[in-house]
């Protein structure tokens, strides 16, 4: 046995660990070592913070087995000794199926009732097993909500006895404990964060299956409950164990991955004048840098996709008058606030927006991660309500099936008119996590359902919601990339959700979504998941044209150089703009799609790049076609049942120009404020000497209708920012 002085050692050993697997191990020993009699000591959270091992936790359920099998239901045993003592052989000859040995500690509830405690002398400290005791009846008197406050333990066993309840004497109805760990869920977990709540002793003459060790908070219990054919019960969660002051709360791994790329350079318009690029209307790296603010740090650069962070909002762009035409574009050209030798073009996309009562029938297939992982509130939780609101906004002719994934591939529902509205929600709500993530898999048997029930001139979509990784089958993102690829080709689309921080695998969803002709969105909560499944609905499932690219040519004789400010992650080649089979972005019903480029007019003097000494184009010869030209946009879409692409274009001169910044429209300098920020958070040289303070005033003055409060919430993140960059 180690007394206090030892496990004091152990436990500073840990703490400055240099890894979470040393901590673990070292907490491990500790449990080990100091096993039953001293659990009041590990219990008080000497040991806490820490980050369990699987077998730290095996360790820990066995020693928390022993106290629950040693304090069996006090008046029923205080009433019938002889058939407690009965019981306690029985559970000592068939070891609970948690891995608690035979070993049972005698409580003062053992005990005859004209039996009196004994009594430590006055001068004597209490022995480990007197602590003990101390600790569990401290434990059990207290109430739900207060437990998890560290108590300070009875003075002596004297005082313990004065807790204990009397023969015929009321029982506390909840013993709450701070110490039941998720050992079936395969996970790390942080000591003291998961709590639940147990039943209080059984009635008298009884022994409770919780004291019996038969139903614990974990998988074990929810068998036990389908053998008797109830339904398990959700408990709402408790607030985690205070860490103590002396200790700092090891930050979880972050496992998240994402895209790393450079930000786009400055071309000269004389040797490089064609930009081309595909359109982007994810919203993914908008949620993400929210939830990062939020949560009180910077968001990594690589997490910042400029372009996601323009489109996540609502634009009043002009729309085509017909869906004949599936967009429309426009294109202006205003100063830029942050460099007054620069000009801004500013191109505006706006898709048609299709009638409800127009919209065409939908087949969508929800392909659900159940994997392990998920099992937490912002994960499948969530997911399950972001669901329910998209089956409530869908027809009754549309079809819905489920596939899940874990570990192994499985179909939940076949499928289902959505006037069967009940039987989808029910399967819903009855997912559970559990295992390991056989992505693969699962997306093989989701376009199969897709197929089985594929709606010609209709909309048949798979809807990936996911936290992380493919972990089982093909986990390579060009293995998952040409499955999709060649899935595509049925007329079938895929759109991915990511759910949760700490293993989200954004690079990945960035792949199959684009290569899925869909979209790519992150919620965090279920204010996202109504703006994305309810609010945005129609653009999110309904496609209108797909392959959309932009390519534009910029006039050397009036632009010296150019920049497109984000999609750089969507860059093409300039010969894949007339390439067919070259895959790009998809806009969907009422789709706002947005590209800025910084210009730098000939001759303003803000140049960056060196004049070349020889071989400079002549434009004095007699003059040269479309002089007075800024820039030509050309767009290149395809209909959604269509291979053939089809051509728009707009030459863009001093007539769509703007005097000022100012007289720009509300929506155009708005969009240009979160331009701003998101260079300003990659911490682009643009931006750098363009302090948060200006991007708060063209937002604040540019915030302009806001019935959802979008725009408002964009204010607080820079604040958020500001103070979270020392306002640079």
């Amino acid at each position: 046995m180690v007394d206090d002085n030892e496990l004091r050692k152990l436990r500073n050993a840990a703490v400055p660990a240099p890894d979470e697997s040393a901590k673990a191990r070292a907490f491990e020993a500790a449990l080990r070592a100091y096993d039953q009699e001293n659990i009041s000591a590990v219990t008080q959270g000497s040991v806490g913070g820490l980050r369990l091992t699987e077998r730290a936790q095996k360790l820990w359920s066995e020693i928390m087995q022993k106290k629950l099998i040693a304090t069996p239901a006090l008046a029923g045993l205080v009433a019938l000794p002889i058939a407690g003592y009965a019981t306690f052989h029985l559970l000592r000859e068939q070891p609970s199926p948690f891995g608690g040995d035979e070993k049972i500690t005698e409580t003062l509830a053992d005990k005859p009732a004209t039996q009196k405690p004994t009594v430590a002398e006055p001068k004597q400290a209490p022995t480990a097993l007197e602590k003990d005791k101390k600790a569990d009846l401290d434990v059990e008197s207290r109430d739900a909500s207060d437990a998890l406050a560290p108590a300070a333990p009875p003075n002596s066993e004297s005082d313990a006895a004065g807790g204990a309840a009397q023969p015929g004497a009321p029982v506390s109805p909840t013993v709450s404990s701070r110490f039941d760990l998720k050992t079936y869920s395969g996970k790390e977990v942080e000591y003291g964060t998961l709590p639940t709540s147990r039943p209080a002793p059984a009635p008298s003459g009884e022994v409770s299956r919780e004291s019996a060790g038969l139903m614990p908070n974990a998988p074990n219990a929810a068998r036990a409950n389908r053998v008797q054919g109830a339904e398990p019960k959700l408990m709402a969660p408790q607030q985690p164990a205070a860490i103590p002051a002396d200790q700092i709360a090891p930050q979880e791994e972050n496992r998240d991955r994402v895209q790393d790329f450079k930000t786009n350079p400055v071309h000269a318009a004389l040797q490089d004048p064609v930009s081309t690029f595909s359109i982007d209307v994810d919203t993914a790296s908008y949620s993400f840098v929210r939830g990062s603010l939020k949560q009180g740090y910077l968001p990594q650069a690589d997490a910042v996709r400029v372009e996601e962070m323009i489109n996540y909002f609502p634009y009043d762009w002009k729309g085509p008058e017909s869906a004949s035409t599936p967009f429309n574009s426009t294109v202006s050209v205003m100063p830029t606030p942050w460099n007054a030798h620069t000009k801004l073009m500013h191109v505006a996309i706006k898709g048609f927006d299709i009638k409800p009562t127009e919209q065409p029938k939908a087949n969508l297939v929800f392909l659900i991660d159940v994997s392990g992982s998920m099992d937490e509130p912002d994960k499948l939780p969530l997911l399950k309500s972001a669901f329910r609101l998209l089956v409530s906004k869908l027809k009754a002719d549309d079809t819905i099936s489920i596939v899940t994934y874990a570990g192994d591939a499985g179909t939940v529902l076949m499928p289902t008119k959505v006037a069967e509205k009940d039987k989808i929600l029910n399967a819903v709500d009855n997912l559970q996590p559990g295992g390991s993530t056989a992505g693969e898999a699962g997306i093989k048997e989701a376009y199969k359902l897709a197929q089985q029930s594929f709606i010609k001139d209709g909309v048949n979509r798979v809807m990936l919601a996911t936290d992380g990784d493919f972990n089982v089958g093909q986990t390579d993102d060009d293995d998952l990339k040409r499955l999709i690829e060649s899935e595509r080709k049925t007329g079938v689309f895929l759109s991915v959700f990511g759910f949760g921080r700490g293993n989200l695998n954004d690079e990945m969803m960035q792949t199959i979504a684009q290569n899925g002709n869909g979209t790519a969105a992150y919620i965090d909560t279920l204010a996202e998941a109504e703006k994305v499944l309810v609010e945005d609905a129609s653009s999110t499932l309904f496609t209108i044209a797909k392959d959309v690219k932009i390519q534009v040519e910029f006039n050397p004789d009036k632009v010296s150089e150019y920049r497109l400010i984000g999609y750089e992650t969507r860059a093409l080649n300039r010969e894949d703009f007339n390439n067919d089979r070259v895959d790009a972005g998809d806009i969907g019903s009422g789709h706002s799609v947005t590209a800025i480029y910084e210009i730098t007019p000939k001759g303003g003097g803000g140049e960056q790049i060196d004049p070349l000494r020889y071989g400079q184009a002549t434009v004095n010869n007699g003059g040269v076609v479309n002089a007075d030209e800024y820039a030509f946009v050309k767009i290149r879409y395809k209909l959604p049942n269509e291979d053939v692409s089809k051509l728009i274009t707009t030459p863009v001169t001093s007539a769509n120009e703007v005097a000022s910044f100012d007289q720009a429209s509300t929506d155009q300098r708005f969009s240009v404020a979160v331009a701003a920020f998101g260079q300003k958070l990659r911490d682009e040289d643009a931006t750098a000497k363009f302090g948060y303070d200006k991007i708060m005033e063209i937002a604040t003055a540019a915030r302009g209708a806001d019935p959802f409060g979008y725009r408002s919430e964009f204010l607080s993140l820079v604040r958020l920012a500001s103070a979270l960059g020392g306002n640079r």
